[in-house]
């Protein structure tokens, strides 16, 4: 077992050990801060002022030699990191933006991307693959092919690990050419989207019988062409603002909707659908009551993702 010097921690009834919730809340940023291993091994020394009651800095000292700065981690950190997450929106600080030149490409990729789902359709955008992106962009005029400029930042995009803008799930597609089986895959009547046969097609139609027609089907595959359009198109929005763009989307290459995971919502509710107000939907109650809830990326979750109830798990 690993021990914190430092850590306060009570003991419940029961005889577990227990850190309290301030404590737990340092630990998980930690998490996010550094690997695995890095967290383990490294010495945090917490002092607590009683009187006060004001909890002072961690120190952070790494002793596996990978290399990571020490880091000084207090309250004023922990706040920082849920206010991102409470309110993904908004800009902060130390956001990550892309620089002039990449604003540029930015601005055309996004335009371009916009013209190929104009030319493929709604639902084939979905599921599209990067290379038959690359043949549509170059076979129709109305798209037309990639420069060199705009492939070099594609791949930048892609292949950038996305821990340095604040994003800290896990990478879903490792491969950008990630081909999407259309014999597997089988398209949702009235939605516009596809779901993968087996698990998620089965899940989706159980929450159907359940539910009924006032649950609908609001995103299902997205490809890796898709999702970087979602991803771009919000950075766009926000002047380049790539942090703030993945607190809400997930880079290319990170979404679960590659892998099988969907979203439901309220039919009739719009985009309300990605807001918290779905959870006040009498499909979201159904969803709870029936057991579909089971977060991918929960309320104040370690992953810089904002709370996502629409989000259904596979």
């Amino acid at each position: 077992m690993h021990h914190f010097p430092g850590l306060k921690k009570t003991v419940s009834a029961t005889g577990k050990i227990v850190l309290q919730r301030r404590n737990f809340l340092k630990l998980a940023v930690m998490a996010v801060f550094l690997d695995p291993v890095d967290l383990f091994a490294a010495l945090p020394v917490i002092h607590a002022d009683k009187k006060k009651k004001r909890y002072h800095q961690i120190i952070l000292r790494p002793v596996t030699g990978s290399g990571f700065k020490e880091e000084l981690l207090d309250d004023v950190h922990i706040k920082d990191y849920l206010s991102k997450i409470r309110h993904p929106d908004v800009p902060h600080k130390n956001d990550i933006f892309l620089d002039s030149k990449q604003n540029e490409l930015l601005h055309s990729v996004v335009l371009r991307l916009q013209r190929m789902r104009r030319t493929v359709g709604y639902g084939n955008f979905c599921v599209l693959g990067f290379d038959e992106a690359l043949k549509i962009a170059k076979d129709y005029s109305s798209v037309g092919s990639f420069p060199a400029g705009e492939l070099d930042f594609l791949d930048m995009i892609f292949y950038r690990d996305a821990r340095e803008y604040g994003f800290y799930g896990k990478k879903q597609t490792v491969k950008l050419t990630r081909i999407i089986q259309r014999r597997g895959i089988d398209k949702i009547p009235h939605s516009g989207n596809y779901l993968f046969a087996g698990d998620s097609q089965v899940k989706y139609e159980e929450i159907k019988r359940k539910l009924g027609d006032n649950a609908v089907l609001t995103s299902g595959i997205r490809g890796v062409v898709k999702q970087f359009y979602l991803f771009l198109a919000k950075a766009l929005r926000n002047g380049g603002n790539i942090s703030l763009a993945s607190r809400s989307l997930a880079p290319p290459g990170y979404s679960y909707h590659a892998t099988g995971d969907f979203d439901i919502g309220q039919k009739g509710f719009g985009v309300a659908n990605f807001s918290e107000r779905f959870t006040h939907t009498p499909v979201f109650k159904k969803l709870a009551e029936q057991g579909f809830v089971k977060y991918r990326y929960k309320r104040d979750n370690m992953l810089g993702v904002r709370y996502e109830p629409w989000h259904i798990k596979v």
